[in-house]
């Protein structure tokens, strides 16, 4: 699983002023993220506003996220949502050639308990011909995944890492004590991936990435004074990228950028407010 340290990019999917999907500015954000040296991509997550794609549009995505990636780097798909049969059934039905895992969210709205939780994995991961990495995000999920529910989880011989976005470095230490050798825990906070991988975390799936790879190589794989440099200089950026939620922010910044031709987002997002929007350009010039 050395694929899945270091910088995991989650993609944004751009779309033109029509909402339709900008597949030119999807490939110039692949080159863009891919020469920036981030280790893997990250296609069809949150970030990537899956939930509001067709399964259409998804087959498409996913294909040209990996026609454009040409197999440069690895490539994680995700595959998450609250129906476990729902979520089998979708594995059941992907191609997986050119995919080398899924990144799978705990089920969200249902509330399950932990023995829940642990049964809805196990299926996915039983039903997989690819590895899974789970994913905490209680902000989203309304339902915490507790450490001893990782750590029964990582036993599961095809469930590799745990993408750990709750925020409770506690907890992630608790985990990284007692977890397989072979198990990964990566950051799902970008501000908080130093301190993760100081407690024996391998990495994280970004969001900045998408602007800034270069950065996030640092942060990851370099020094821990020019690490703690780069993470201390987005922090007013970072801040700026969820106030009217994910990827409002990160869309703003990349068209400020000029690596994407619009911030058009689905709903029931809006593209960022025009506050917002002078707020991310002014920050991303400094």
């Amino acid at each position: 699983m050395n694929a899945f340290k270091g910088t995991g990019v989650a993609l944004v999917t751009p779309f033109h002023d029509d909402q339709s999907i900008d597949f030119g500015s999807l490939k110039k954000l692949i080159d863009h993220v891919v020469s920036g040296g981030v280790d893997y991509l990250v296609v069809l997550g949150t970030t990537g506003e899956a939930t509001t794609l067709t399964s259409s549009e998804k087959k498409q995505v996913l294909k040209a996220c990996l026609d454009y990636n040409a197999g440069r780097v690895p490539v994680m798909l995700g595959i998450g949502g609250n129906n476990t049969y729902s979520v089998v059934n979708e594995i059941k039905n992907t191609d997986f050639y050119g995919v080398a895992a899924i990144l799978s969210v705990s089920p969200y709205y249902n509330k399950p308990s932990q023995e829940g939780i642990v049964a809805h994995y196990t299926a996915i991961a039983d039903a997989s011909p690819v590895p899974i990495v789970l994913y905490n995000v209680p902000g989203r999920t309304m339902s915490n995944m507790t450490a001893s529910t990782t750590l029964k989880l990582s036993h599961h011989p095809n469930i590799v890492a745990m993408k750990e976005a709750s925020g409770n470095l506690e907890q992630c230490m608790q985990i990284a004590a007692a977890m397989p050798k072979d198990f990964l825990l990566l950051s799902g906070d970008d501000m908080l991936t130093k301190a993760l991988m100081g407690v024996g975390g391998s990495g994280v799936i970004s969001v900045l990435a998408n602007a800034f790879p270069e950065k996030f190589k640092t942060m990851t794989h370099g020094s821990d004074q020019d690490s703690l440099a780069v993470t201390f200089s987005l922090l007013e950026l970072n801040s700026l990228m969820y106030w009217e939620g994910n990827p409002v922010g990160i869309k703003n910044l990349l068209f400020h950028l000029g690596i994407i031709k619009s911030d058009q987002v689905r709903l029931p997002m809006l593209r960022a407010s025009l506050d917002l929007n002078n707020r991310i350009k002014v920050a991303s010039q400094n």
